[in-house]
């Protein structure tokens, strides 16, 4: 019976995680509520489904920034109900200020 570890195998410290993943999340996180944010001025046909699914990918993967990516997934459907008013009332696919 061999109490010790062999000699090829070294004895491991304590593990380190890369944080790399969750600063990309944090950065969905902020994306999304930018773009959510400057959708509801121009291009919110576009921007608006950006904002929701840079949102959906963040909060899936667990960011840091839940709050921010809440705020949008809350802007990019707000912006889809923007262009949906707008287009009910003057029957084209955009809008201007």
């Amino acid at each position: 019976m061999q109490l010790t570890a062999p000699a090829d195998r070294t004895a491991e410290g304590p593990r380190t995680t890369r944080r790399t993943g969750i600063h990309d999340t944090d950065g969905m996180a902020v994306a999304s509520f930018v773009l959510g944010l400057l959708g509801l001025l121009v291009l919110n046909v576009f921007l608006g489904p950006i904002a929701i699914a840079l949102a959906g990918v963040a909060l899936w993967r667990g960011t840091a920034r839940r709050g921010r990516a809440l705020l949008g997934l809350g802007l990019g459907v707000a912006d889809l109900l923007v262009l949906v008013a707008f287009m009910s009332a003057d029957n084209t696919m955009s809008w201007s200020l």
